[in-house]
């Protein structure tokens, strides 16, 4: 810290995964959010990449646009920040500031895997077996809660501090084919992954981990994003390993689907029939924000 850049080296064994995620008020988080629940979210959402491509985490830097704030939200947002850092063992080694008319926070971070290991959406094949690392549409509960002003309910904790899933890391490196994290809704996410591979999917809506004394608990986990689970594909001669390593690591996982050949999702239900297309909008990036549910 302190030079015009930072000079880093990897272990000779291993490839570096470097990510970048950027999160605007009033777009990826309320202009009324807790600084620590900011500065935790900005540095989640770039874990959370790292464990979608297998990568230990190892460094990262922090760019903040800033309009006139106060040094106590500075102090809770450092505090946010680094205390998943620290849990993380992961280390800031640079940045940058700005003032800005809206607050936006964009975090780099680079990570490590053995040559050869990271894990691609591009890999999933026909056959593959598909899970979720855990329940879905919590967090677009939470929102829903927050706009409605029950603050102090407990179900608002996946959405003011979403948890990347990096007990998961080294279990997926060695038994999933292919991943990607939930971020933008499990439907889009997904969707993602499929086309990467040229694949598709057939997906059992009564299987998909969620709330279900919500409601709208399937929409929101289809839809709602900002889960930051993991969504993998896991070959059948790797089911018995994944299992022992997820049991031994005290690692709950949902199973949905499976891949299958030609492209996109066939809906179903647990006695195989065929189930209508959910119909509902994931994230946008460009959006605009006035707009969006």
């Amino acid at each position: 810290m302190g030079d015009d850049g930072a000079v880093l080296r990897g272990p000779d064994d291993r490839e570096l995964v470097i990510a970048t995620d950027t999160i605007v008020s009033g777009i990826h988080f309320p202009p009324d959010f807790p600084p620590g629940a900011v500065g935790h979210r900005a540095l989640a959402v770039n874990l959370s990449d790292l464990a979608a491509m297998g990568a230990d985490p190892a460094w990262y830097t922090l760019a903040l646009a800033l309009p006139d704030i106060r040094p106590p939200w500075m102090v809770r947002f450092a505090r946010g920040l680094d205390a998943l850092a620290r849990r993380s063992h992961i280390h800031l080694v640079g940045g940058d500031t700005v003032r800005a008319p809206v607050l936006s926070v964009t975090i780099t971070v680079v990570g490590t895997v053995p040559k050869g290991q990271a894990l691609l959406r591009s890999a999933a094949r026909p056959g593959d077996r598909i899970f979720v690392s855990g329940p879905l549409g919590l967090a677009a509960e939470g929102l829903a809660l927050w706009q409605d002003g029950q603050r102090r309910s407990r179900h608002i904790r996946p959405f003011l501090h979403p948890e990347p899933r990096l007990s998961w890391i080294p279990i997926l490196r060695v038994c999933a084919r292919a991943a990607i994290d939930v971020s933008d809704g499990f439907a889009q996410d997904l969707g993602h992954l499929l086309e990467a591979s040229q694949v598709g999917a057939a997906v059992d809506l009564d299987r998909i981990p969620r709330d279900r004394r919500d409601p709208n608990s399937l929409n929101r986990a289809l839809f709602g994003g900002d889960d930051y689970e993991l969504c993998f594909t896991v070959p059948n001669a790797r089911l018995p390993d994944l299992r022992a390593r997820a049991r031994s690591a005290r690692l709950a996982f949902s199973e949905v689907g499976h891949v299958i050949p030609g492209r996109g999702i066939s809906w179903q239900r647990s006695d195989g029939s065929a189930a209508p297309e959910p119909k509902g909008r994931s994230f946008d990036h460009f959006a605009d924000p006035a707009r969006r549910g």
